[in-house]
């Protein structure tokens, strides 16, 4: 036991410790990501005071496991593992809290210097890819926790390191992590237009308008459904991302939280907790860092964010896996969000294709389904890369809030109708979109989660240009998006499927900027046709139609001089 270390030696007592901590690390690691039961609970419960035990016994005895020959390296093994144990929590819960404790260890390790390459020339490379990997991992951290500065000196380390082990280690080739630095740098450029600019997060004060109050009320008098989970998937061929976010995903995961007040993490003066809360640890590199940080990061003030599973580059068997796994503990005030965004294959109607999920005894669906499905990975492999209309027909049996972002996104109006106790409200993009989505990530995607970049992207300004003006062209986009919302709360007739919905603040905002995107496309696109448009099923009411909002999109325009590049105002 720990308690005996003064009669058992140290050293041994800790490896034992980590042995037995990194057993149950394992075990958390390995539980897929969109598990929500009391199991899991459990299961971190254990790893976090089995890290709390070892935290607290390589603190106690810290001169003497050093005299026996501990290494700050293996600190800081340990201290990567507890922010993994915290950025794994974040993407399970969605709780913000945990994202802090992962970027406060992660920057403990890094400013502390835990695998500084001074000691590492005494090793092989396993501690080399050891400080990749961490690089990597917090690189992940900062970039949510919407910290350029911080991206920006991991980015540079990141890559250093990389020429420092390629000069080390002649004879090995480093493919895969040049191959991780050339997708960095693509991110980063794709996520360029967001530095200094006001967060993709919702924020109270910024995205919520007083004067639509009164006429959002009366939706809580009948039936309000709530955003409590989400799932999140994109696959494009060649799509901008780093390591398994997707920019298009990482775009909409942020869309989905509240943005916090005021917890920004500080320089690194603190450690974590068994709960997961934080001591000072300001002084010297001593490893002091209190392992229940979590719960001091805690914000009373700020609701609860949605849970949101998040799937890497899926075949189709997975996202219906997923998907069926979270609607058995949906609850029912809740909506599940779905968003896809993925190629669509408009040659699958030439193929033969053994699909498992087309229903052979009904002509009309066995037709749309075969003819448009979209399609999850870089290239075809049977039925198990395409996604049909018809594969979502069991989750219509609880609410369903479906984005999805396509070529072939037209083809899910074939679910409305065909629903199996719920109606889905659906959100469809253009089929034929303006722009290259390979450099940048997707317009439609952009438009939901911020409009003011994503329009400024359509009609080809820098940020360089814009950002003497982006403050005002904010205000006008915050007046116009506050019009569309009292025009929609107020008008008649609205398909109650969208209003239960509209009290949520996520979902109406999707709703809003959904309507602007439509406007500012309709306006845009030389071609009225509706596969340059977006598309909403059910429909929304005629007062918020593109031609009603036309004199907004004129308004931003005219504000960022860029007139001319709409045929409408010509």
């Amino acid at each position: 036991m720990a308690s005996d270390a003064t009669s058992v030696d140290p050293y041994r007592e800790f490896r034992s410790l980590v042995e037995g901590a990194d057993r149950k690390f394992a075990r958390v690691r390995d539980l897929p990501p969109y598990l929500r039961g009391p199991h899991h609970l459990l299961y971190h419960r254990k790893v976090f005071k089995a890290y709390t035990k070892l935290w607290d016994f390589q603190q106690r005895y810290r001169t003497k496991l050093v005299a026996s020959g501990l290494r700050r390296f293996e600190i800081g093994e340990v201290a990567s593992r507890i922010g993994q144990l915290y950025y794994g929590q974040y993407m399970r819960t969605g709780e913000w809290r945990f994202l802090l404790g992962a970027y406060v260890f992660y920057e403990a390790i890094l400013e502390r210097g835990y695998f500084e390459k001074a000691e590492a020339k005494k090793l092989d490379q396993g501690l080399r890819f050891k400080e990749l990997r961490f690089v990597a991992r917090f690189l992940v951290v900062a970039l949510l926790v919407n910290r350029p500065e911080a991206v920006r000196v991991l980015a540079e380390r990141l890559k250093s390191l990389l020429d420092e082990s390629k000069a080390a280690y002649p004879e090995m080739s480093f493919k895969e992590w040049k191959q991780i630095v050339h997708e960095l740098n693509r991110f980063l450029k794709a996520d360029k237009e967001f530095e200094n600019l006001r967060s993709l997060r919702y924020n109270i004060s910024f995205d919520s308008y007083p004067n639509s109050i009164p006429f959002i009320a009366p939706f809580y008098m009948k039936r309000v459904l709530r955003l409590r989970d989400a799932v999140l998937t994109s696959y494009h061929r060649n799509e901008v991302k780093f390591t398994e976010l997707t920019i298009d995903t990482f775009r909409m995961f942020q869309c989905l939280e509240y943005e916090p007040s005021g917890s920004q993490p500080s320089s690194a003066t603190k450690e974590p907790a068994e709960n997961g809360t934080l001591s000072d640890y300001s002084g010297v590199a001593s490893g002091l860092i209190d392992i229940n940080l979590a719960s001091d990061l805690a914000d009373p003030s700020m609701p609860l964010n949605p849970r949101k599973a998040v799937i890497y580059h899926p075949i189709a068997s997975h996202v219906i896996s997923v998907v069926a796994s979270i609607c058995e503990e949906l609850s029912s005030d809740s909506v599940l969000l779905l968003y896809i965004s993925a190629s669509g294959d408009h040659s699958f109607g030439h193929k033969k294709v053994n699909n498992f999920f087309v229903r052979k005894d009904s002509k009309t669906d066995a037709h749309a389904c075969s003819e448009s499905p979209v399609w999850l990975g870089p290239r075809g492999n049977g039925g198990m890369n395409y996604l049909f209309p018809e594969d979502l027909v069991p989750f219509t049996r609880i609410p369903l809030f479906l984005i999805v972002d396509s070529g072939n996104s037209h083809a899910f109006k074939v679910l409305h109708g065909a629903e199996r106790g719920e109606p889905a409200a659906m959100l469809l993009s253009p089929s034929a979109s303006p722009s290259d989505s390979t450099s940048s990530g997707s317009l439609f995607t952009y438009f939901l989660t911020a409009p003011l970049q994503a329009f400024c992207y359509l009609v080809g300004l820098s940020s360089e240009f814009y950002a003497t003006i982006y403050s005002e062209a904010e205000q006008v986009l915050s007046s116009t998006l506050a019009e569309i919302e009292e025009m929609l709360c107020t008008s008649k007739g609205i398909n109650s499927v969208w209003a239960q919905v509209l009290p949520d603040p996520f979902l109406r905002r999707l709703i809003l900027r959904f309507i602007f995107c439509r406007g500012v496309l309709h306006n845009y696109s030389k071609e009225k046709d509706n596969a340059h448009l977006p598309v909403c099923v059910p429909s929304l009411p005629e007062a918020v139609s593109p031609t009603s909002v036309t004199r907004h999109v004129l308004l931003l325009a005219e504000k960022l001089e860029v007139v001319d590049r709409f045929p409408s105002f010509r």
